[in-house]
């Protein structure tokens, strides 16, 4: 009931008789240079991103930390001014 019925002898796609008269030009396949990677260079750059972002974590924690310590500092002068 609900399997889709195909015809029996399904009639081909139109074939195209002309033939191009150009020939179409085949784009050039450069290849890229090649580049030698050693392990000194893979560590160099797995230790500048472990340092990088130790240094981003210490940004912002510092920033909370500037934030909270803003809030308390705020509250202790507001109740200081209404006494």
């Amino acid at each position: 009931m609900f399997l889709p019925k195909y015809p029996d002898n399904p009639t081909p796609p139109p074939a195209h008789s002309h033939a191009p008269t150009d020939p179409v030009p085949v784009p050039v396949r450069r290849s890229l240079p090649s580049v030698s990677i050693d392990q000194k260079t893979v560590a160099a750059v797995l230790v500048g991103g472990v340092v990088l972002t130790a240094l981003l974590a210490a940004v912002a924690v510092t920033a909370i930390s500037v934030a909270v310590a803003a809030v308390v500092l705020r509250s202790l002068l507001r109740d200081h001014h209404r006494r």
